[in-house]
């Protein structure tokens, strides 16, 4: 059996199916708080599509959570030796599904809800063998490829996991358990904004910054950071005039005091059908001139702050399995300057960018090593191939359990924008983790990975058509 199989998958099945055994179907479909935030208030938003584009490629993180029993429907096949790359370090990935038309800038649920015959297929072949879907997370769209294949979804209900997702659960469970986070206020009507932007006047008038955050934001998207007061009330009169609009008072925004912190970390925990809760992990996020990243493994925490992060996730795990929820369970905090926790910033009721590093702590990388999760920028005129990628990192690729070097996790999202259909160049990401024997040597390779794309892409935009 792989690692795998053996390590986080059997924990996730268990936890969400009750049975380390039941074969699963995964769908990464990345951003699921977009479907959640349908219908709700929230901040004026700029839309990106070559964004959304690479953001919805990133389903290909789902290859890693799966073994060999296992399916996962992705918006287009792997790279073959992309594919060759990952079992050559003897991860053994499941039975890809792909459907027959792909919209960049469509969910992978939704591609798959768009293909007939592929449902068809799903329903017929993996429903007898029991299969279940575990998603990146569950909206109404999850729920009905679900049905539409007779798959059972290894989750709550959509409404439960949209409820749990909001800032607005978030803040109030936080203080319902007394755990510390930065001062601030929950509004879900005009007259509760109303209120926090008296409370939020004062916090300025002192010189301290001010954070509006949609209930439902996601990756940087839906909050502001202010320092002016009249700023301040002109968006309390927009949210205001949008909800009046709606014929509704109805608001889910959070307002927080802009508090220093000396470091960020995401933890991650699942909590089972059962109520028992597991804690997995704690990683730390690594910034550069204030600009995140990516994540340190293992975090450089003290005892005593790991053992805070560990009491915090058993109190949300518990409070969430009370509310009916289980599964994976992603939580940002903070590390103050004086070397203090706030334990909960939000609560990210799904997986994480770190649950799909789980293959790589889970056996890939040495028990005392250091691995960064990094994501590369890329411009390029035209598709590269994982072939062309392997040739410019030669000597840099992890090349076998224990070793060190670069784990690309995702390949995909390198070319995703071009399938737009815009005209070159175009924007891409290359998304891997840095695996050293110490910071010091992460931070070279780093470099060195860097340097090399960086020629890697010139020689594709300067070669001949």
């Amino acid at each position: 059996m792989d690692e795998t199989d053996s390590g986080f998958r059997s924990r996730l099945g268990r936890a969400v199916t009750g049975s380390a055994d039941t074969p699963l179907l995964f769908l990464g479909n990345f951003e699921v708080e977009n479907s959640w935030a349908e219908g709700e208030p929230a901040l004026p938003r700029v839309a990106s599509h070559a964004g959304s584009a690479v953001v919805n490629r990133m389903d290909e993180f789902a290859l890693l959570l799966g073994g060999e029993r296992d399916h996962v429907v992705l918006k287009a096949a792997p790279d073959p030796d992309y594919l060759d790359q990952l079992r050559g370090l003897g991860i053994s990935t499941p039975t890809v599904h792909v459907p027959a038309r792909q919209d960049p800038l469509r969910t992978v649920t939704e591609d798959a809800l768009d293909d007939d015959v592929l449902l068809d297929a799903l329903r017929q072949q993996l429903a007898p063998l029991g299969v279940q879907v575990v998603a990146h997370g569950v909206s109404d769209a999850e729920e009905r490829f679900a049905a539409r294949t007779s798959l059972r979804l290894a989750a709550p209900q959509a409404a439960l996991c949209k409820r749990v997702n909001s800032k607005v659960y978030s803040r109030r469970l936080a203080d319902e358990l007394g755990l510390r986070q930065a001062p601030g206020r929950t509004c879900e009507t005009t007259a509760e904004l109303a209120a926090a932007v008296d409370w939020a006047g004062g916090r300025l008038a002192e010189g301290r910054k001010v954070a509006v955050k949609d209930a439902y934001g996601v990756s940087g998207k839906g909050i502001v950071v202010l320092d002016d007061p009249r700023r301040l009330e002109r968006l309390q009169r927009m949210a205001a005039g949008q909800a009046a609009r709606a014929g509704s008072d109805r608001l889910a925004l959070v307002l927080e005091e802009w508090v220093a912190k000396e470091a960020d970390l995401n933890y991650q925990f699942t909590v089972s059908r059962d109520g028992s809760v597991r804690f997995d992990f704690v990683k730390e996020a690594l910034t550069e001139r204030g600009v995140h990243k990516g994540h340190r493994m293992p975090a450089r925490l003290t005892a005593a702050q790991d053992g805070e992060v560990r009491e915090a996730a058993a109190l949300l795990g518990g409070k969430l399995a009370a509310d009916g929820w289980f599964g994976v369970v992603g939580i940002d905090a903070m590390v103050d300057p004086d070397g203090g926790l706030y334990p909960v910033v939000e609560i990210n009721a799904r997986h994480n960018m770190s649950t799909y590093q789980a293959v790589l702590t889970e056996g890939l990388m040495a028990p005392d090593g250091i691995a960064v999760a990094r994501q590369y920028p890329l411009r390029s005129a035209r598709p590269v191939s994982f072939a062309a990628l392997r040739d410019a990192l030669d000597g840099l690729l992890l090349a076998e359990r224990g070793g060190t070097g670069l784990f690309v996790n995702n390949f995909a999202t390198v070319n995703a924008a071009a399938a737009t259909g815009g005209e070159g160049p175009f924007e891409g990401r290359l998304y891997g983790v840095v695996v050293a024997a110490d910071d010091a040597a992460a931070a070279v390779l780093d470099e060195e990975v860097s340097r090399r794309l960086a020629g890697l892409l010139h020689t594709e935009e300067g070669s001949p058509e």
